[in-house]
């Protein structure tokens, strides 16, 4: 039978993790791990991205290298960095360490991913096939359930709050599997969301400039709420977790539970209303582009027609 004192040295390492060193600016460049599931995920994903750039440029087409920024370095890279470097060593020891991870999941990524336009060049570049398949999908009714924007709005922001007011959080701090699938949700549902706002990909739930932009005005205030709500409630989010922390060795270094609580749920609201206020400029831009683009087509359009109506009436005076 085990030391009483043993067990509950081995219970706090299981609930808890191993200890980590106190945190600072290099401990996220020394403190990188090799996470199976995020690795073959970028893997893949960047793998496939760069295989179709690469059909294009052998076929003699181009493609936007902005596009390619946007989805290897700034949305797979962000989604990496996220989730196993020295930001996903600590997302499980500091609610606010957490909270930056989970900004960058939820808007970061979902919005690069978008921007690099995956959907367009595998619809370029597949064979036949899975190129239907693909359509398929894209026409199915559950895509189109799915990404209707009142639903994909209300998922985005009921998710954060199932996620830190249920039993969720929770969860995922006990349980590695269920750890990474918060990752992968996080991901997701701001697809859901920003992926046809962002217009750049033809999938299904894309609606009016006007409505992108309401849409987008409308999740400002819902960080700023939610944000305010975790600062302000007397309840601990994860508490038992992490007063086991502070009772355990690294409590020599960590802020206390209720300040690191304050401090993420300022990181939510000022982080959330500054990608929001960054998105709704690209949204503007894209607008005023847009309706640059259609006046030029509208000048075209009305000097056709122009010169259609001079040939008309030069032919009638022409005549006998």
């Amino acid at each position: 039978m085990l030391n009483p004192a043993v067990t509950t040295a081995l219970t706090t390492v299981l609930t808890t993790g191993p200890e980590l060193p106190e945190l600072s600016f290099g401990r996220f460049f020394s403190e990188w791990s090799l996470a199976p599931l995020p690795f073959v995920l970028t893997v893949w994903a960047v793998g496939l991205y760069g295989w179709g750039v690469l059909v294009l440029r052998r076929r003699g087409d181009r493609w936007p290298v902005g596009r390619t920024i946007a989805f290897v370095g700034v949305g797979m890279g962000s989604f990496y960095v996220a989730t196993a470097s020295g930001l996903a060593s600590y997302d499980s020891t500091l609610l606010s360490v957490h909270m930056v991870q989970h900004m960058v999941l939820s808007m970061v990524v979902p919005m690069a991913l978008a921007l690099g336009a995956p959907v367009t060049l595998a619809l370029r570049t597949l064979p036949a096939g899975p190129r239907r398949w693909l359509l398929a999908v894209l026409h199915s009714r559950v895509a189109r359930v799915l990404s209707f924007p009142p639903l994909a709005f209300g998922l985005y922001v009921v998710s954060p709050w199932a996620l830190y007011f249920t039993g969720w959080y929770d969860a995922s701090l006990s349980s590695t599997y269920v750890h990474e699938m918060m990752h992968l949700h996080l991901v997701l549902v701001g697809s859901l969301f920003f992926w046809p706002l962002m217009g750049v990909d033809p999938v299904p739930g894309r609606v009016s400039y006007p409505f992108r932009v309401a849409l987008t005005v409308l999740t400002l205030p819902f960080h700023a709420f939610l944000g305010v709500t975790i600062m302000g409630q007397d309840t601990l989010i994860g508490g038992e977790h992490y007063r086991a922390l502070r009772e355990g060795p690294m409590g020599s270094w960590l802020p206390g539970a209720a300040d690191d609580q304050h401090l993420a749920g300022g990181i939510l609201w000022a982080s959330g209303d500054l990608v929001g206020l960054a998105f709704f400029g690209v949204l503007f831009f894209q607008w005023v582009r847009s309706s640059m683009k259609e006046a030029v087509r509208e000048d075209r359009r009305l000097d056709l027609l122009e010169a259609r109506e001079a040939r008309e009436r030069a032919a009638s005076r022409a005549e006998p």
